[in-house]
């Protein structure tokens, strides 16, 4: 493995097997290059590697490289900082120089743990990592274990939802860079919390992708949704797999993160017979030896494949978690009635209840949104339940809709709290999205801010035409270029403090203490599971252990029999337990310990 170092004689090292002549620029001096030896070979990485003699050894460096006689220098594939942008030169960062001061965090495991899930650009109104550590002491105080935050690597323009990001291993200047990151993580560790990077390989941004003229980290016509897959598979695809490996280990080893986000994992298009998931599995299984904390790979991935979760020893991949988008869907039409689209398979609590006992809806059933069968069962002998990541928002389900609407915008206190609580009691490793804890009213909105006028008009009319397809007015779909459109995704943290909003928030607070003090809920297994529903009079009860989970989805009361039973925790008020009868309003859950 070639891992460029941040000082010494080939710190410079670049990878450009096709290039004819290359010449290293740094500090405005000019560097011939010449080809290593071996190739790099000699490493294991594959030939085609480039040193450059007599460069600086030392110290910070502006640099970039000149191919095949261009008299533009094009950033380091491998650059850790972009002051001026991804389209300029890169800057050397020593990663080393941090002095850590989390020696005594231990880290955590996903097990009876809680994800934060926010963005970086929107969750304070400075939009810094430092200004993000202000508010490392509420997630405390609610009750996180995680913090996830969507990509902060290099993008073109100054906000982005961050899967446009182009240069995998800095860190956006706009968010304070890597020594800002670095500070971050020291923090978040110093409170007692895990920090979950979200990391995307499956797809470059369209502006800043320079890799395809240093050598093959695409295949040219092998697509997906977002444009080029990535050569995982093809020749020279050695490298590229350990350009993407090293990023990940980057992330694990210099900046202390604790775990991994992988992107939209099915759109890796990877024939090897060790597919890159399992090598990701066997990486953070070295790092967690390594350092003796867990380290936590989870994929995002829409193929109901728990093979992800199976040991490599069973020929599985060896990740910790993958997110389970039909716990989102099944919750989502419960609470809110919105069936169409790929909703429409989740039309009922019969949806729910499945999910809350096998993990999976779709698990070889037939899916009328994609016209097939989909998924597979879940071997609940090799996964715990906390294997699952699960939510009732994220930013995928939330910026995605035309408006980018939250569930806040249209329902009421108690659909909201039906919603905390068929997360928060569920089996499996609960992850809220920024605001959701206190019904943000702010959408989140999918915004972008490219540079080029050309892309950005593309991207905004490429928006609209997909909306209007699903039979959205176009004037009611935000330009993802207009800045009031990122303005308008930041929170108001003045909500949180005043009516329902203070309500729900408090009420996030307990049951996510509730969740922490009852090892019932989070512990125990799949087998321990069970469910009772009435699908005409809208009613579910959740049963891990001696604890009980009545919730009442319909707007209606409703009166259940329960025994020998006290009330630990309800969402409204009126909640009555009377010679074992639970009265439980319209939209509200309860509850319940034997």
């Amino acid at each position: 493995m070639i891992t460029v170092p941040a000082d010494g004689n080939d710190r410079f090292d670049l990878w450009a097997p096709e290039a004819g002549t290359v010449t290293l620029l740094a500090d405005g001096r000019q560097y011939p290059m010449t080809r290593r030896p071996d190739g790099g070979a000699g490493s294991g990485a594959g030939g085609g590697w480039w040193t450059a003699p007599g460069a600086p050894a030392a110290g910070d460096v502006d640099y970039g490289y000149l191919l095949d006689g261009d008299t533009t220098p094009l950033p380091d594939p491998r650059s850790r900082r972009q002051p001026a942008g991804v389209h300029s030169l890169s800057r050397t960062f020593d990663a080393g120089s941090h002095e850590w001061a989390d020696g005594q965090w231990q880290g955590r495991g996903l097990p009876g743990a809680v994800i934060y899930e926010l963005h970086i650009g929107t969750f304070t109104p400075e939009g810094t990592l430092d200004a993000a550590i202000g508010k490392l002491g509420y997630l405390v105080e609610l009750g996180i274990d995680f913090v996830e935050l969507l990509p902060v690597n290099g993008f073109n323009g100054t906000h982005n939802w961050g899967y446009d990001g182009v240069l995998w291993y800095a860190v956006h200047e706009g968010y304070g860079g890597p020594a800002a990151y670095q500070r971050f993580v020291d923090a978040a560790h110093a409170a007692g919390l895990g920090v979950i990077q979200d990391v995307v390989y499956n797809h470059l941004g369209p502006s800043g992708n320079y890799l395809p003229r240093f050598g093959p980290y695409q295949k040219s016509g092998e697509g997906n949704t977002w444009g080029d897959s990535v050569n995982l598979d093809g020749p020279g695809s050695d490298v590229v797999r350990r350009y993407i490996l090293e990023n990940a280990a980057m992330w694990l080893r210099d900046y202390h993160v604790d775990g991994l986000r992988l992107d939209a994992v099915h759109a890796f298009k990877d024939e090897r017979a060790v597919h890159l998931l399992e090598e990701f599995g066997a990486l953070a299984d070295e790092v967690s030896a390594e350092t003796g904390r867990p380290a936590t790979m989870i994929a995002e991935s829409d193929l109901n494949d728990p093979r992800l979760l199976y040991p490599r020893d069973l020929n599985g991949h060896g990740l910790a978690g993958q997110w389970s988008d039909d716990f989102h869907h099944a919750v989502h039409v419960n609470v809110s009635g919105e069936a169409t689209g790929y909703y429409a398979d989740f039309e009922s609590l019969e949806a729910l209840a499945k999910v809350l006992v096998d993990g999976f809806f779709h698990d070889g059933s037939y899916s009328s949104f994609r016209g097939r069968h989909h998924g597979r069962p879940i071997n609940t002998g090799v996964v715990h339940p906390s294997a699952l990541v699960v939510c009732s928002q994220n930013h995928d389900q939330i910026g995605n809709r035309a408006t980018g609407d939250r569930l806040s915008q249209t329902l009421g206190y108690g659909q909201l709290a039906l919603a905390a609580v068929a997360t928060l009691t569920s089996p499996f490793t609960p992850m809220l999205f920024m605001g959701e804890e206190y019904g943000a009213t702010t959408p989140w909105q999918f915004f972008t801010s490219h540079p080029e006028p050309e892309l950005g008009k593309a991207t905004a009319e490429g928006r609209i035409r997909e909306f209007e397809r699903m039979g959205w007015d176009p004037a009611v779909v935000p330009d993802p270029q207009d800045p009031e459109t990122f303005t308008r995704s930041r929170l108001n943290w003045a909500e949180a403090a005043e009516g329902d909003h203070a309500r729900l928030l408090e009420l996030y607070r307990q049951l996510i203490a509730l969740r922490r003090s009852t090892p019932e809920l989070a512990g125990l297994g799949f087998e321990d599971t069970a469910v009772a529903f009435s699908e005409a009079d809208g009613w579910l009860r959740l049963r891990r252990g001696s604890v009980e989970v009545a919730m009442n989805f319909s707007a209606g009361p409703r009166r259940l029999a329960v025994s020998g039973a006290s009330v630990v925790l309800a969402t409204d008020s009126a909640v009555r337990l009377d010679n074992a009868q639970l009265d439980l309003p319209g939209h509200s859950a309860a509850i319940i310990s034997k």
